[in-house]
């Protein structure tokens, strides 16, 4: 489950992914360390002194967080803390994920929040209301949201409406159409023993899934990169030593298997959790691997450059926007899950911007650039964690909100600024 580099027009960018040095003799020559953890510090170090953002600062920063909160309040490292932590993240995540998408090809979806609740909304009113089974009305929830993708991506691309004008008026319509649809005052509760219900509530409670789940990403990972290896290095491009794959192997098996023991420590593993996991896995593996996350990659670096390419860019601006509609509509549904209702409050609460902000901030924290071209979906579980962290601490420790908003648009904040010095320093680094 590797994240790889930045990347522009859908090819590795900076030292660690174009074509490097050879040997004299014409075969590759494997980049990065070599061989001691002091040459790979100082490679890292220069990375990002060169302007390479990568997943460490993120991870440094988010080590920070749970060490002060940790500090203040014992039980924020707690088993049943942090599994609550690890289902509090993934409507959010989910929402951000397909923002990731958007925001790859250098627009913005500002409607996340309002479709989300509106999926929300049609599912409770279809199930409940109607008496429609769970499975169906679920897949008309998720129904609804792609097709209010479409929609935006329509008049986005084929209009020339801007996206930012077309999703902030789906922002006000689909709130409005929410609230139609569960009255003035209508709180419409979902059965608790439902699908949609355990989607939040299940767990796996044998100690072997969670130990599964671990050793499958592990292994996954070492394999991925393996290959990746091989592919570089037959085709004479740079590729990691061994040593560092089995170094980075090594951490991802020492956090899989702590956050294994530690949820199974509680309940075992989430569902939810478990179901975040895979969109996360499909999306990369869709960007990253196959031919289509290319020409994602290709139009977020320049549109016309793309087009010059043969890139339909009209129809994957359109299907990036289903993308994200799809993904709105089912974190919608892991929130309706996690309240066991859908009602005009929470609905409000989404078309008011908190969910919006909240999936911004994940995925530009965690690595994603507003500037296009540049992230990763697994950028999103980092920032995600980030954002949900700072919620649950200052959930313990009975500060307001008004103080989470605060320090929430702080880091949010500092994220951006960080990523323009980043495509400052590389404009900087490629002036002739």
């Amino acid at each position: 489950m590797s994240r790889g580099g930045p990347q522009r027009d859908g090819k590795p960018a900076g030292p660690r992914g174009g074509a490097g040095p050879v040997t004299a003799g014409g075969r590759p020559r494997p980049r990065g360390w070599s061989g001691t953890l002091r040459d790979y510090a100082l490679e890292v170090r220069g990375s990002v002194r060169g302007g390479e953002r990568g997943p460490l600062v993120v991870i440094a920063g988010l080590i920070v967080i749970w060490i002060v909160f940790q500090a203040l309040d014992d039980k924020f490292l707690s088993p049943r803390n942090l599994s609550n932590l690890s289902v509090d993240i993934v409507g959010t995540g989910l929402v951000a994920v397909g923002i990731v998408f958007v925001l790859l090809i250098r627009e913005i979806d500002l409607s996340v929040g309002s479709v989300s609740g509106l999926a929300g909304a049609a599912f409770a009113v279809l199930n409940v209301n109607q008496g429609w089974p769970e499975w169906l009305s679920v897949l008309v929830a998720v129904a609804v949201g792609m097709t209010v993708g479409a929609f935006h991506g329509f008049f986005f691309a084929w209009l020339g409406v801007p996206a930012f004008v077309v999703t902030l008026a789906g922002l006000l319509i689909w709130n409005g159409l929410t609230l139609y649809l569960l009255g003035a005052s209508g709180t419409i509760n979902i059965d608790e023993e439902g699908l949609v219900a355990s989607l939040t509530s299940r767990h796996f409670e044998d100690a072997v899934a969670a130990y599964a789940v671990a050793a499958l990403g592990t292994a996954g990972y070492f394999l991925a990169a393996h290959r990746k290896r091989g592919r570089h290095r037959a085709a004479g491009m740079p590729y990691r030593q061994t040593a560092e794959i089995w170094m980075r192997t090594g951490v991802l098996a020492a956090v899989s298997f702590a956050a294994a023991h530690t949820l199974n420590r509680f309940q075992g593993l989430p569902l939810a959790l478990l179901i975040f996991l895979v969109v996360l896995v499909v999306s990369d593996y869709v960007l990253r691997r196959t031919r289509y996350g290319r020409r994602v990659y290709a139009l977020g670096g320049g549109v016309e450059a793309a087009r010059r390419a043969g890139i339909g860019v009209e129809r994957v601006r359109v299907a990036m926007f289903m993308v994200s509609g799809t993904l709105a509509a089912v974190g919608g549904l892991f929130v309706a899950s996690g309240l066991t209702s859908a009602s005009p409050t929470t609905a409000r609460a989404a078309g008011s911007g908190m969910l919006l902000i909240n999936a911004i901030a994940a995925a530009v924290i965690g690595g994603t650039s507003l500037f296009g071209g540049r992230g990763s979906p697994w950028s999103v579980l980092l920032g995600v964690l980030v954002i949900q962290s700072i919620a649950s601490g200052m959930g313990l420790l009975g500060v307001e909100d008004a103080v989470q908003f605060m320090i929430t648009g702080g880091v949010l904040l500092t994220a951006v600024a960080a990523d323009a010095l980043t495509r400052r320093t590389e404009a900087r680094q490629n002036r002739p």
